[in-house]
């Protein structure tokens, strides 16, 4: 809204409104209005929810090594990340940017499901909350959603990169002049690093095209919904989904601006994004709102972010790191996220499987992976066998987890960027 006020104003030379059109500056100016949004927001967002008694379920304290006990603690804090993204974003964002608009319906979207759930737990006393398959109909249908929008809209296009080699023998990164549609993405570690979907699928000639399209539609579904729900696995302890998240938006970022800026894109001989730089407002956007979050979500908890807020994160990693042709960087940028649902996969499916041969089985003291290092070998079930039931030695509190799982999520984020010049 105020990007298309100054913009208009610019033409009167009024002093400073050509600052509306340097993304670093709506960028900055977003990331600040963001934190400030969630910080102001957020302390009425609390009190409020304490004068109806709206909490979070009750844990006990014995489950916890360290007796924390968390009652009284008011959760869908997801709201106060919802308002502190939308708002800077409409009023400093290109609302007419299809990239944008993507990613407004997938917060909202995903914010609703979220909120449904929560509110099934609190209101209606279901601790299941929404059903399962109703969470993955409502993240395969916004994965569609968005994969369908970027097939068919004449917007999202990208000008592919070409090594071209010249007479001195040097090899310069250059792009097309048209932009077109592309089923190109980018993969780590190798030299010529991007993958055409289409061509996975050459052999089925002149329908390759079109196979590579539904192919690229249903990688945006598994993308979503894995990202989705590895958010809300990882958002088990305080501050330990914001954190993550805000350092994984900050690599997106980083990422966004590479990609929407021609010099850059050619530099890292990666694909430039026409029009993607208003995902950077976005981000910081994001970013803002995680790190404002985290000031009240920060041990000890004042509120908790519920699915209201983990499902809107995840959704918006994936569907950014999609529309960026960047969506296989994302088992190294969300390693954290793809290690929490991976502990949760592998403990229930051994379970099952040692159940059948009359065994009761685990691997680990307790899923998620980050619930398996405050665990006490003294609150194992006593007829079941662990298999990793010696490991960690001890218990840690949650407040160093968090920092450790923090801390791993930036050497990961480091190495992804680094990706770009390992090949």
């Amino acid at each position: 809204m105020l990007y298309y006020i100054f913009r208009f104003l610019e033409q009167y030379d009024i002093p400073g409104t050509h600052l509306w059109s340097y993304i670093s500056f709506r960028a900055l100016l977003t990331l600040i209005l963001a934190l400030l949004i969630s910080a102001w927001f957020g302390e009425r967002f609390i009190r409020w929810m304490k004068r109806r008694k709206i909490f979070e379920t009750e844990r006990d304290p014995s489950i916890d090594p360290f007796g924390v006990e968390k009652k009284g603690v008011p959760t869908m804090g997801g709201i106060i990340i919802i308002v502190s993204i939308l708002v800077p974003v409409i009023l400093l964002c290109r609302i007419r940017n299809i990239y944008i608009i993507l990613m407004i319906i997938t917060t909202l979207w995903l914010g609703f499901l979220g909120f449904m759930d929560d509110y099934i737990k609190i209101f209606k006393r279901n601790k299941e909350g929404l059903k399962g398959k109703y969470k993955i109909v409502g993240q395969i249908s916004i994965g569609f959603i968005v994969g369908l929008t970027l097939w068919l809209s004449p917007d999202a296009v990208v000008r592919e990169n070409v090594q071209v080699q010249q007479q001195n023998k040097e090899i310069v990164v250059k792009h097309k002049k048209e932009a077109v549609k592309s089923l190109q993405t980018t993969i780590p570690f190798v030299k010529n690093h991007n993958l055409n979907y289409s061509e996975v699928l050459g052999f089925l000639g002149k329908y390759k095209v079109a196979a590579g399209w539904v192919i690229f539609v249903l990688i945006t579904i598994l993308v979503v919904t894995a990202v989705s729900n590895g958010a809300n696995l990882n958002d088990g302890m305080d501050g330990m989904c914001a954190g993550n998240s805000a350092i994984v938006g900050i690599a997106l970022g980083i990422l966004t601006y590479v990609s929407s800026h021609i010099g850059y894109a050619s530099y890292f001989d990666i694909m430039y994004i026409p029009q993607s730089e208003e995902l950077v407002v976005f981000l910081c956007a994001f970013v803002g709102a995680m790190i404002g979050f985290l000031w009240y979500n920060a041990f000890p908890a004042q509120v908790f972010m519920g699915d209201t807020g983990s499902l809107t994160i995840g959704g918006i990693i994936g569907v950014c790191a999609i529309i960026i042709h960047k969506e296989l960087l994302l088992p190294i940028l969300c390693g954290i996220f793809f290690v929490e649902s991976l502990s949760v996969i592998i403990q229930t499916q051994w379970f099952k499987i040692q159940k059948h041969k009359g065994k009761r089985v685990r691997v680990f003291r307790a899923t998620p992976i980050h619930d398996n290092f405050r665990k006490l070998d003294s609150q194992l079930d006593a007829t079941s066998t662990y298999l990793l039931k010696g490991w960690p030695h001890r218990p840690f509190h949650e407040s160093k987890i968090t920092i450790r799982f923090w801390i791993t999520t930036i050497i990961l984020a480091a190495l992804t960027i680094i990706t770009l010049k390992m090949r």
